[in-house]
């Protein structure tokens, strides 16, 4: 009830619009080559809500509906869409998990190494979702 609109608004205008609008413009250029990738970053908001992220979830909902109707659109244009959840904190440049929590965030050079195996997918084996946490993450 205390959320504002407004920024819903501008939630689902940042993160699904900009999806949409980078989706369509890369599509355009990697259609006449028939092939390509597209790889979108999302976050658990867009798969389960959480109390008082409307707005944030919202736009991560809708996000991850333009990555899966875009797979299906572009796969048969020789093109992959993946949806990459990233479920859990990114670990800052030059930090360290504390000792008693060892890998309780995720590595950004770890991320990177599953959007490039996410690229190398064989065509006949492509993934159009993803979900990245650290193995110590309870779900």
């Amino acid at each position: 009830m205390e959320l504002d609109p407004k920024e819903a608004e501008r939630a689902v205008g940042v993160t699904a619009l900009g999806a949409f609008y980078s989706v369509q413009q890369a599509a355009k250029r990697m259609i006449p080559a028939a092939k390509g990738a597209i790889l979108l970053t999302g976050a658990t908001a867009g798969v389960k809500g959480f109390a008082l992220s409307s707005p944030f979830a919202m736009g991560k909902f809708a996000l991850r509906g333009v990555a899966q109707s875009a797979a299906r659109e572009l796969a048969p244009k020789g093109m992959n869409v993946a949806h990459a959840v990233v479920d859990g904190r990114v670990r800052p440049a030059g930090r360290t998990d504390s000792a008693d929590r060892p890998d309780s965030t995720l590595d950004p050079d770890a991320i990177a190494r599953t959007y490039v195996d996410l690229l190398r997918q064989h065509r006949s084996a492509w993934s159009w979702e993803i979900e990245v946490r650290p193995w110590v993450e309870s779900f």
